[in-house]
């Protein structure tokens, strides 16, 4: 039997952590039953690029047979498409395609929403975009920009590209989740406002990550009672405030009384993703951090209410 309430799910970040980024696609049944073990009936499932997305997609059907075996849910799907953000037209037409097989997938399982980290900017790396989950400082360093990288331009296309997306996804009847972190355009409250007001799509929503928002000063109340009306799933874990990291909720320095106090006066009624570990964190124990963390939430969002 479960021990947590529905609406806390365990994020993808869990399996991420134990085996490595991207964890191989073929296990996933095993971080189901994983994740299962763990308390959870509510999970987070991810397709990362093109060939690990594609093999999430062959395996759809045997996730929903072992989601319904559990009498689990997956709320949101994350379909990690970098390309989507991309100068060049070529290849954000073929990450639209892909977008759309990550759209079949959450359908397939049952999720309300698609989620995806908010578009980098159109970065030119050394080789290729980096296949990691968050751009430090470091990495960030290196990119350049293309040399006929026209602005105006590449922020309508950029824009027409998502509203797409999201035309896409609400075929589905399905919400796009903008997920914030550090190099992206929508990495705080004001940047997805300004985002959203462009693209004007009623299912566009936004991801509230506690701890990247953290990191990059954004404050998290304000965030709340800004955004209310767009948030339907928030990502939750601490930070120190110093770099991107992920810890256990009380290892951190985010002030959690007031951040559920706002999450019930503006009457939050989704979920909460428990996002915890990854290689920045250095979490010595993951499992406990994660029931620890969801015990806490549940905890909190009781004494709310």
């Amino acid at each position: 039997m479960n021990k947590f309430h529905s609406s806390l799910v365990c994020c993808y970040l869990y399996p991420i952590t134990k085996y490595g980024y991207p964890p191989k696609a073929e296990n996933t049944i095993k971080y189901i039953e994983e994740m299962y073990d763990l308390g959870f009936s509510s999970i987070e499932l991810e397709g990362i690029r093109e060939q690990h997305l594609l093999e999430v997609y062959k395996i759809r059907f045997e996730i929903k047979d072992k989601l319904a075996e559990l009498k689990m849910n997956v709320p949101y799907f994350c379909a990690v498409l970098p390309g989507l953000s991309s100068s060049d037209s070529v290849v954000r037409n073929k990450n639209l395609k892909l977008f759309e097989k990550g759209c079949e997938i959450a359908h397939c399982i049952g999720a309300k929403g698609i989620l995806d980290n908010a578009p980098l900017p159109p970065y030119q790396f050394p080789k290729d975009i980096p296949i990691v989950r968050h751009y430090n400082e470091k990495v960030l360093q290196t990119a350049q920009f293309p040399s006929h990288l026209n602005w105006n331009k590449y922020w309508t296309d950029l824009t027409e590209t998502i509203r797409t997306a999201c035309e896409i996804a609400n075929s589905k009847r399905l919400t796009y989740q903008m997920h914030p972190c550090l190099g992206v355009l929508s990495a705080t409250t004001d940047a997805f406002l300004y985002f959203a007001d462009t693209v004007k799509a009623e299912n566009l929503r936004f991801n509230l990550d506690t701890a990247n928002q953290f990191v990059v000063k954004d404050n998290l109340a304000l965030s709340l009672i800004r955004l209310k009306d767009k948030i339907d799933y928030i990502h939750v874990s601490d930070n120190r405030g110093i770099k991107v990291e992920h810890l256990p909720i009380g290892k951190g320095n985010i002030h959690w009384d007031s951040f559920f106090e706002i999450v019930d006066k503006i009457n939050f009624k989704g979920h909460f993703g428990l996002d915890i570990g990854g290689a920045e964190s250095d979490v010595k124990d993951l499992d406990s951090a994660y029931r620890n963390s969801a015990d806490f939430i549940e905890k909190m969002t009781k004494t709310q209410n």
